[in-house]
Protein backbone atom coordinates (compact mmCIF):
# COMPACT_ATOMS: atom_id res chain seq x y z
CA UNK A 1 0.00 0.00 0.00
CA UNK A 2 3.20 2.51 0.83
CA UNK A 3 4.67 1.71 -2.53
CA UNK A 4 1.16 2.06 -4.26
CA UNK A 5 0.91 5.41 -2.03
CA UNK A 6 4.60 6.60 -3.35
CA UNK A 7 4.07 5.82 -6.92
CA UNK A 8 0.46 7.78 -7.24
CA UNK A 9 2.75 10.76 -5.20
CA UNK A 10 5.22 11.01 -7.46
CA UNK A 11 3.48 10.39 -10.70
CA UNK A 12 1.11 13.02 -9.56
CA UNK A 13 4.00 15.47 -8.51
CA UNK A 14 5.65 14.55 -11.91
CA UNK A 15 1.94 15.50 -14.09
CA UNK A 16 2.01 18.85 -12.12
CA UNK A 17 5.50 19.94 -12.92
CA UNK A 18 5.05 19.06 -16.88
CA UNK A 19 1.48 21.21 -16.62
CA UNK A 20 3.64 24.21 -15.42
CA UNK A 21 6.06 24.17 -17.81
CA UNK A 22 3.83 23.98 -20.38
CA UNK A 23 1.97 26.58 -18.85
CA UNK A 24 5.34 28.33 -18.78
CA UNK A 25 6.28 27.80 -22.62
CA UNK A 26 2.93 29.27 -23.65
CA UNK A 27 3.33 32.39 -22.18
CA UNK A 28 2.97 35.43 -23.86
CA UNK A 29 5.81 37.72 -24.07
CA UNK A 30 5.26 40.80 -23.05
CA UNK A 31 3.96 43.83 -25.36
CA UNK A 32 7.28 46.20 -26.34
CA UNK A 33 4.85 48.70 -27.66
CA UNK A 34 6.01 52.35 -26.78
CA UNK A 35 9.10 50.91 -26.10
CA UNK A 36 12.19 53.02 -26.62
CA UNK A 37 14.42 50.92 -29.46
CA UNK A 38 18.42 51.66 -30.05
CA UNK A 39 20.25 51.85 -33.22
CA UNK A 40 22.41 49.36 -34.17
CA UNK A 41 25.15 48.93 -36.75
CA UNK A 42 24.81 45.22 -38.66
CA UNK A 43 26.32 44.28 -41.88
CA UNK A 44 24.16 44.37 -45.28
CA UNK A 45 24.83 41.29 -47.40
CA UNK A 46 26.63 44.05 -50.01
CA UNK A 47 29.00 44.31 -47.07
CA UNK A 48 28.51 48.07 -45.98
CA UNK A 49 27.55 48.66 -42.32
CA UNK A 50 24.07 50.03 -41.91
CA UNK A 51 22.11 52.09 -38.80
CA UNK A 52 19.19 53.85 -38.54
CA UNK A 53 21.33 57.51 -38.66
CA UNK A 54 21.96 56.08 -42.25
CA UNK A 55 18.87 57.56 -43.08
CA UNK A 56 18.67 61.42 -41.35
CA UNK A 57 15.55 62.27 -42.56
CA UNK A 58 13.59 59.09 -42.12
CA UNK A 59 10.15 59.31 -40.32
CA UNK A 60 9.84 55.72 -39.19
CA UNK A 61 10.74 52.47 -40.29
CA UNK A 62 9.40 48.66 -41.24
CA UNK A 63 11.94 46.53 -39.56
CA UNK A 64 10.70 42.73 -40.43
CA UNK A 65 12.92 40.34 -38.40
CA UNK A 66 13.24 37.89 -41.28
CA UNK A 67 15.06 34.53 -42.50
CA UNK A 68 15.90 32.21 -45.33
CA UNK A 69 15.27 28.66 -43.96
CA UNK A 70 11.55 29.18 -42.85
CA UNK A 71 8.88 27.92 -44.70
CA UNK A 72 6.75 31.22 -43.37
CA UNK A 73 9.59 33.86 -44.45
CA UNK A 74 9.87 32.55 -47.45
CA UNK A 75 6.08 33.60 -48.87
CA UNK A 76 6.63 37.96 -47.73
CA UNK A 77 9.95 38.98 -49.81
CA UNK A 78 7.72 39.84 -52.28
CA UNK A 79 5.35 41.71 -50.76
CA UNK A 80 8.34 43.32 -48.51
CA UNK A 81 9.85 44.52 -51.85
CA UNK A 82 6.26 46.36 -52.47
CA UNK A 83 6.39 47.72 -48.97
CA UNK A 84 10.37 49.18 -49.48
CA UNK A 85 8.85 51.00 -52.79
CA UNK A 86 5.74 52.57 -51.26
CA UNK A 87 7.09 53.76 -47.79
CA UNK A 88 10.98 54.40 -48.54
CA UNK A 89 9.21 57.57 -51.03
CA UNK A 90 7.74 59.07 -47.88
CA UNK A 91 10.45 58.23 -45.40
CA UNK A 92 9.77 55.40 -44.32
CA UNK A 93 11.80 52.81 -45.54
CA UNK A 94 11.94 48.53 -45.07
CA UNK A 95 14.92 46.89 -43.41
CA UNK A 96 15.16 43.56 -43.04
CA UNK A 97 17.53 41.26 -40.12
CA UNK A 98 17.99 38.20 -40.02
CA UNK A 99 19.03 37.28 -36.45
CA UNK A 100 18.94 33.74 -36.62
CA UNK A 101 21.37 31.06 -34.93
CA UNK A 102 23.35 29.93 -37.61
CA UNK A 103 25.31 26.83 -35.37
CA UNK A 104 21.82 25.56 -35.63
CA UNK A 105 20.16 26.37 -38.76
CA UNK A 106 23.06 26.78 -41.58
CA UNK A 107 20.86 27.85 -44.21
CA UNK A 108 21.12 31.50 -42.39
CA UNK A 109 24.57 32.12 -42.79
CA UNK A 110 25.63 35.34 -44.28
CA UNK A 111 26.93 33.99 -47.41
CA UNK A 112 23.59 32.53 -47.88
CA UNK A 113 21.35 35.34 -46.76
CA UNK A 114 23.78 37.21 -49.42
CA UNK A 115 22.68 35.03 -52.52
CA UNK A 116 18.99 34.96 -51.61
CA UNK A 117 19.14 38.28 -51.67
CA UNK A 118 20.37 38.86 -55.09
CA UNK A 119 18.65 36.09 -55.90
CA UNK A 120 15.15 37.46 -55.20
CA UNK A 121 16.08 40.58 -56.00
CA UNK A 122 15.31 42.27 -52.45
CA UNK A 123 15.13 46.44 -53.18
CA UNK A 124 15.77 46.65 -49.25
CA UNK A 125 18.44 45.76 -47.27
CA UNK A 126 18.98 42.22 -45.49
CA UNK A 127 20.92 42.81 -42.52
CA UNK A 128 22.61 40.49 -40.58
CA UNK A 129 22.15 40.23 -36.55
CA UNK A 130 25.00 37.72 -36.18
CA UNK A 131 25.14 38.71 -31.89
CA UNK A 132 21.10 39.11 -32.04
CA UNK A 133 21.54 41.96 -30.14
CA UNK A 134 19.12 44.01 -32.42
CA UNK A 135 16.29 40.42 -31.96
CA UNK A 136 16.92 40.85 -28.07
CA UNK A 137 16.46 44.59 -28.04
CA UNK A 138 13.14 44.53 -30.37
CA UNK A 139 11.65 41.80 -28.50
CA UNK A 140 11.68 39.83 -32.02
CA UNK A 141 9.91 36.77 -31.47
CA UNK A 142 9.50 34.60 -35.12
CA UNK A 143 10.35 35.08 -38.73
CA UNK A 144 8.78 37.09 -39.51
CA UNK A 145 7.98 39.58 -37.13
CA UNK A 146 7.62 43.15 -38.38
CA UNK A 147 7.54 46.13 -36.51
CA UNK A 148 7.05 50.06 -36.86
CA UNK A 149 9.37 52.30 -35.20
CA UNK A 150 8.69 56.40 -34.92
CA UNK A 151 10.64 58.86 -34.53
CA UNK A 152 9.67 60.99 -31.46
CA UNK A 153 12.24 63.75 -30.37
CA UNK A 154 14.82 61.75 -31.43
CA UNK A 155 14.23 58.59 -30.25
CA UNK A 156 12.94 55.34 -31.65
CA UNK A 157 9.56 54.18 -30.88
CA UNK A 158 7.56 50.87 -31.53
CA UNK A 159 4.54 52.05 -32.89
CA UNK A 160 3.48 48.09 -34.33
CA UNK A 161 4.25 45.00 -33.44
CA UNK A 162 3.52 41.74 -35.17
CA UNK A 163 2.16 40.07 -38.25
CA UNK A 164 2.96 41.56 -42.02
CA UNK A 165 -1.02 40.45 -42.87
CA UNK A 166 -3.46 38.14 -41.84
CA UNK A 167 -2.94 35.62 -44.86
CA UNK A 168 0.73 34.68 -45.37
CA UNK A 169 -0.03 31.34 -48.17
CA UNK A 170 -2.92 33.62 -50.33
CA UNK A 171 -1.74 37.30 -50.93
CA UNK A 172 -4.68 37.75 -52.88
CA UNK A 173 -6.76 37.00 -50.23
CA UNK A 174 -5.16 39.40 -47.99
CA UNK A 175 -7.71 41.53 -45.54
CA UNK A 176 -5.64 43.18 -43.36
CA UNK A 177 -2.96 44.87 -43.80
CA UNK A 178 -1.54 45.51 -40.84
CA UNK A 179 1.83 47.01 -41.61
CA UNK A 180 0.47 49.49 -44.26
CA UNK A 181 -2.49 50.70 -42.22
CA UNK A 182 0.02 51.17 -39.40
CA UNK A 183 2.32 53.16 -41.22
CA UNK A 184 -0.96 55.40 -43.05
CA UNK A 185 -2.08 56.69 -39.87
CA UNK A 186 1.25 57.42 -38.62
CA UNK A 187 2.20 59.48 -41.52
CA UNK A 188 -1.02 61.04 -40.86
CA UNK A 189 0.03 61.97 -37.61
CA UNK A 190 -2.90 59.57 -36.54
CA UNK A 191 -3.43 56.61 -33.90
CA UNK A 192 -2.43 53.22 -34.94
CA UNK A 193 -5.57 51.58 -34.39
CA UNK A 194 -4.10 47.44 -34.29
CA UNK A 195 -1.33 48.08 -32.28
CA UNK A 196 0.16 44.68 -31.98
CA UNK A 197 -1.12 40.90 -33.49
CA UNK A 198 0.49 37.42 -33.05
CA UNK A 199 3.68 37.35 -35.20
CA UNK A 200 3.72 34.01 -37.35
CA UNK A 201 6.13 31.70 -38.41
CA UNK A 202 9.67 30.12 -37.52
CA UNK A 203 10.73 31.13 -33.58
CA UNK A 204 13.96 32.65 -32.66
CA UNK A 205 16.39 30.78 -30.56
CA UNK A 206 18.35 33.22 -28.36
CA UNK A 207 21.46 32.09 -27.40
CA UNK A 208 22.52 31.28 -23.99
Amino acid sequence: MKKLFKYVSSAVGIILLYTVIISFDKSEPKSTIGNTVSDFKLRNVDGKIISLSNYPKAKGFIIVFTSNHCPFAKLYPERMNKLNTKYKALGVPLLAICSMDTLVYEEDSFGKMVKKAHDEKFNYPYLCDNMQTAAKDFGAQKTPHAFIIWNEKGKWIIKYSGSIDDNGKEPDKVQNRYVENAVDALIKGKNVEVKETKSVGCKIYFRK
